[in-house]
């Protein structure tokens, strides 16, 4: 699905609390499951964002590179090994000589095997939106798109690339191992520079996820209800959450 073109006519939305220190990054966030904001020309994000300059042609001037991506790499490896093992080695359990019943060696080789498994699954669950890379688009290979672009990977070390095109739609999340989260609902204020809201019906794509060859697999989109209030869904299998070290992005 292409953006849709009003997200570049519509003004840009604000939050509510204004009050805030947001000399950081982490100003992106806030907290309460509905996203509100503020018609007031205080810009608790465009700071930070402006702040950060965009990444250029050398691969090595990332913006944020998350300091434990090496260790979440290292443990999804050894995670991976011990679960392929456990699977390899069970059937061994049956061949062996032993004085253990039949009964007895498939429940030992069950719970080998789920052991192993659940841990890996556990693993892969914790790591997942752990971001290693982030940088802010607008460089020219960026082709004129603002936002901001993080990498994450899966259990099995490929790259996703999600790039969120509107960055006040990233909120706090209650999920463990995450600070961020993509919105579900928002709610925009009447303007008072006499533009209009996004008209009821209308959809707008928030974020985009790419796999490694550059695919898309997933997008976030948003569509506009009466009074600016705006429910979001996932197309396909885009990532929400997002792990990043706050204290870093100062």
């Amino acid at each position: 699905m292409l953006r849709s073109a009003l997200y570049y006519s519509r003004p840009r939305a604000r939050f509510i609390h204004n009050t805030l220190d947001y000399r950081a990054l982490r100003a992106l966030v806030q907290h309460g499951p509905v996203k509100h904001f503020s018609s007031s020309s205080f810009n608790s994000v465009e700071p930070a964002i402006r702040s950060i300059p965009s990444t250029s042609n050398t691969a090595d001037e990332n913006v944020y590179q998350g300091p434990l991506t090496a260790t979440f790499r290292r443990l999804k490896i050894f995670s991976l090994g011990s679960f392929t093992l456990s699977f390899t080695l069970a059937p061994f359990i049956f061949v062996i000589d032993s004085s253990l019943p039949a009964f007895a060696r498939l429940a030992l080789a069950f719970t080998a095997i789920s052991t192993s498994g659940v841990s890996t699954a556990l693993v892969a669950w914790v790591a997942r939106p752990y971001v290693s890379t982030l940088r802010r688009l607008g460089a020219e290979r960026d082709k004129g798109v603002q936002g901001i672009e993080m990498t994450t990977s899966t259990l099995l070390l490929n790259p996703r690339i999600t790039r969120v095109y509107d960055y006040d739609f990233l909120v706090d999340t209650q999920r463990p191992f995450a600070k961020w989260e993509l919105a579900r609902e928002v709610a925009l204020p009447v303007p008072q520079d006499g533009s209009s809201l996004p008209p009821a019906g209308k959809e707008e794509t928030i974020a985009e996820t790419f796999n490694k060859d550059g695919n898309l697999v997933g997008t976030w989109v948003v569509r506009w209800g009466e009074k600016g209030e705006g429910d979001c869904r996932a197309v396909g299998r885009v990532d929400r959450h997002f792990n990043v070290h706050l204290e870093l992005l100062r």
